[in-house]
């Protein structure tokens, strides 16, 4: 099969983009490696899992490593070249392009000239938080950037697709595990509005164009390369450096942390699960999926695993609970392991230690 992966530098669809290569697909990664974090660690996947060294893809003599103020390397961003098609010299089937989902114009040539079978998007403005302070980028690159993609998908005949949703669109339900067949009406975010809307949209073209979709609502994936945003990479940081960590609704909440191997292993599952019409409501194939660990954990207890660890202890800044935010979240992913065959089997002590062994090579703390 012929894979196009958005969001192809992230933490997820940089590795995804590898596996699915490693199995022998054809695999063409796009991502912007926008600033939202440290492009350093985009990079970084792009040589780790495709192969890519940053002056391979931007131009020579202008792409320089330098040193920054606390030692570490930095490499020049803003001169890395667009629409370049930069082949994987670690695996041949595999493929990037820095390029944007919201460059209609480039997205539609791309699709005409590379006929793919399918699409897994994971390119979005991530982050609850951040949606508090800029909607305008969410609403840009969730919304109207989903938008161009399933129009290139229904004008080239795409078979499939995949695309990210989040847990976060259960917002202020009460009842838990969370079950794709409760209500998602309560949104707590602009971030979770978002994801809903992608849902909304990926049924009505399946309805209007018959076009086969199923989204992921992902639960808290943690794990080697994961972005520097998360509880888990802000917890790793400040414990190392004696600094202290915010605890937010005074340590009282509930995540279901799902390790990254077993997320792209159910998202490889999913890509290959094309929705039959015949087994969807009202005859649309469109499908939505949990995809998290059913094993919750309580904040406190994953600070305590992340100390021991760490092999030292964190000093703990409580906090009241933050806006946007939700006190538990909690996977039912039965139809997920009845439907595509998932079975997550990572256990949080082993995820962590595998995350913190990460760690301290990548930061060297």
């Amino acid at each position: 099969m012929k894979i196009l992966v958005t969001g192809a530098a992230g933490f997820i669809g940089s590795k995804l983009a590898n596996q699915l290569a490693k199995r022998g697909d054809e695999v063409i990664g796009i991502d912007n490696i926008n600033t939202y974090y440290d492009p350093n660690l985009k990079i970084a996947r792009l040589k780790e899992f495709y192969g890519i060294e940053p002056s391979q893809y931007a131009p020579v003599g202008e792409c320089v490593p330098e040193t920054g103020g606390d030692g570490s390397s930095v490499v020049r961003f803003p001169e890395m070249q667009w629409g370049v098609k930069m082949q994987s010299p670690l695996l041949p089937s595999l493929s990037f392009i820095r390029m944007d989902i919201t460059d209609r114009d480039t997205l539609e040539r791309l699709f005409e000239v590379e006929k793919f079978d399918k699409v897994m998007n994971l390119a979005a403005q991530a982050g609850v938080r951040y949606s508090l302070k800029d909607p305008y980028t969410y609403v840009q690159n969730n919304v109207m950037g989903f938008m161009d993609l399933l129009e290139c998908c229904r004008k080239n005949g795409v078979r499939h697709l995949v695309y990210a949703s989040s847990s976060s669109v259960y917002g202020l339900n009460t009842k838990v595990p969370y079950s794709e067949d409760d209500e998602v009406k309560s949104p707590v975010s602009i971030y979770a509005a978002t994801k809903k809307s992608n849902e909304l949209m990926a049924h009505s073209y399946g309805k209007l164009y018959g076009l086969h979709t199923t989204g992921l609502r992902f639960f808290t994936v943690y794990g080697p390369w994961g972005r520097p945003d998360m509880a888990p990479m802000l917890f790793a940081d400040a414990i190392s450096h004696g600094k202290p960590i915010n605890v937010f609704n005074n340590g009282d909440l509930i995540r279901d942390f799902t390790y990254i191997d077993d997320i792209v292993d159910g998202t490889i599952r999913a890509i290959d699960t094309v929705p039959d019409a015949d087994d969807c409501p009202n005859g649309v194939p469109a499908k939505v999926y949990n995809i998290g660990c059913s094993h919750p954990v309580r904040l406190m207890d994953f600070i305590g695993e992340m100390e021991r660890c760490l092999g030292r202890e964190a000093v703990k800044n409580f906090l009241p609970m933050q806006q946007g935010d939700v006190y538990q979240t909690n996977a039912d992913t039965s139809h997920l392991e009845a439907e595509v065959g998932y079975h997550p089997h990572v256990r949080l002590h082993e995820g962590l230690r595998q995350f913190v062994d990460w760690y301290k090579g990548y930061y060297k703390p």
